[in-house]
This record gives structure tokens, sequence and C-alpha cells, in this order.
């Protein structure tokens, strides 16, 4: 009923990745700890990019416990502060000469309103704005890594997500919980989109790339009792959830401008094949404003 695919690509398909680094946010649990477990034993050095340090080295005991191949690190970031993304740049790039793998993969999903550090709508501020703003402070590094990639996270929720130039961050409306996740989501591909026009444009040796992991038992959701059982009957495991992610980052068959989430139906469950995005996501008037309006709001130039 699920309507999932079996038997295609598995986390066994990741090529090795010994020699490799890799930027993780988000990874200390969910999707992101998949997604740096699996990296590190291929062989890749893998920064955990985290806002809560003992969570994170926690993390990263659990996948040193499984005497990987690669390494992994922590690393301080909280999103909800440019401060600490701009630290987080600095450290990173005083540490390491190269960076071929920079999944933006944490995010919040239908908090109550919140403000992050600098006055963003929370899920917009944290989900949107700091990677653009980390990947405008990372950007030199991957173009001086050949076959780097950047991968931004997003989500089937991008289909009911609508970019309101006007009150981006939900001063003069009513704040709605689920649309501005979706908005953020779309912006997520808006800008994943731009960033490969503009590397292509110019010949940089980069690939930007979106994921989704359809819907994966992560804890994302929420722990009500609803929200468990929903999980029960319709989520795969966080493991296969962070395949898209995985195949994205490391499959020599991904295109840059690619978009990849499961392949069973609706886009729920099953191993990663390409997909599709709406129409709002391909827009590319939106593209450039919401990409001149990032910088404006981070104070972060990404030039290309």
């Amino acid at each position: 009923m699920r309507g999932r695919k079996t038997g295609h690509w598995t986390e066994a398909d990741v090529p090795d990745q010994t020699g490799r680094v890799a930027i993780v946010t988000g990874a200390n649990s969910g999707l992101g700890y998949e997604t740096a477990r699996v990296l590190a034993q291929r062989g890749a050095v893998v920064v955990m990019a985290c806002r809560n340090a003992q969570k994170a080295e926690t993390a990263a005991n659990k996948i040193r416990a499984l005497n990987p191949a690669g390494k992994v690190m922590v690393m301080a970031l909280d999103l909800s502060d440019l401060k600490s993304v701009h630290a987080f740049a600095e450290d990173f790039r005083a540490g390491y000469d190269r960076l071929d793998l920079l999944v933006n993969n944490a995010g919040i999903m239908i908090p109550p309103l919140g403000r992050t550090a600098q006055g963003f709508e929370t899920q917009f501020g944290v989900n949107h704005l700091a990677h653009f703003a980390l990947t405008a402070q990372l950007l030199k590094l991957l173009e001086n890594t050949p076959g780097a990639r950047v991968v931004n996270v997003s989500s089937v929720a991008h289909h009911f997500g609508q970019i309101d130039f006007e009150d981006l961050n939900w001063h003069a409306r009513r704040y709605a919980a689920m649309p501005a996740y979706g908005q953020s989501k779309l912006a997520n591909l808006l800008f994943t989109y731009e960033l490969q026009r503009r590397l292509a444009g110019s010949s940089r040796n980069v690939l930007a790339v979106a994921a989704h992991p359809g819907w994966a038992s992560t804890g994302l959701q929420g722990q009500d009792g609803g929200s468990q059982l929903a999980n029960r009957l319709f989520a795969q495991p966080q493991a296969m959830g962070a395949l898209p992610t995985l195949y994205a980052a490391t499959s020599p068959d991904v295109v840059g401008g690619g978009y990849y989430g499961p392949s069973g139906l609706l886009e729920l469950g099953g191993t990663p094949e390409r997909v599709l995005s709406n129409a709002r996501s391909q827009d590319e008037q939106d593209a450039r404003r919401l990409w001149n309006v990032s910088e404006e709001l981070t104070g972060a130039e990404l030039r290309v």
C-alpha cells in the first residue's frame, strides 16, 4: 500500500569517500546522524555541525564505536544566530583546506512562532537564511575542491509553500506554522536551482543539488500521540530517509540542479531517484529576488 520500491540504491552503494571532507549540519540526530554515519563509514572526514555540543559528542561517539573508515569531528554551529554561522565558517576555514560536501540538512518543523537572534521567523531563519549564509562563507573553499557539492535538504512541504516577499518573517500576517515551514522548504529549492544556474554560468566545478526524505520517523514531526501513530503507519526508518541525501551527495549519476527523493507512492518512502518539484520552485525571477533579499538580510554576499 505504501508503494515503496526495494532492491535499488542503498547505503551500500555509496562510493568510497576516503580523502573527502564533509560538513553535515544538524548531524547529532535523525537524518543528519544517518548521513554523517554513512559518510564516515565510507571513509570521509565528517564535521558534525551542531548546536548542542554534548548531544553531538554523544552521537559522534556512537559512530566512532562502529569503527568507521573515516573520522567524525564535532564543531559548534547555532543556525539561529548568524554570528555563530560566521564563527563556524572562520574556524572551519582555519582548520581545513578543502570541502567536498556541504550538506545543509538541519531544520526545524512547525514550532510555535519564534525569532532568531537577528529577528527572523525561526523556520525561515534556520532552514533557509542560515544555510544561505553558511554556503556563502564556504563557497570559495568548495570552488577550490574538485568535484565539490552543496546538498540542500528540502521537503514535500514545498508543494504548499509560497514566498511572501512582503512579509517573509511573519510580522504582518498571523503566524501559521505549516505555511511558514512550506515557505522555508520552497526557499531551499529556489536557492538550490539559482545557485546551480550561477555555478554553471561561471564554469565552477561545484554542483548544487537538493533532496528530500519523504516521510521518515525522525521525531521532527513531534512527540504527541497523533504524530507517533502517523509515524508508525506511514513513516519509513530514518536510515531510509537519509538515502536521498546520500544519493545527492555521492552518486556519480547526480546532475547539477537535480532534486532527489524517495521512489515510492507520493514520494513518502522508498529508495532514491530523481523527482520533480513544483512550478513555484522553478520561478527564476523569484529565485533571483530571494537571493538578493537573502544577501540583504544576512549580510553575506554570495558571489559566484
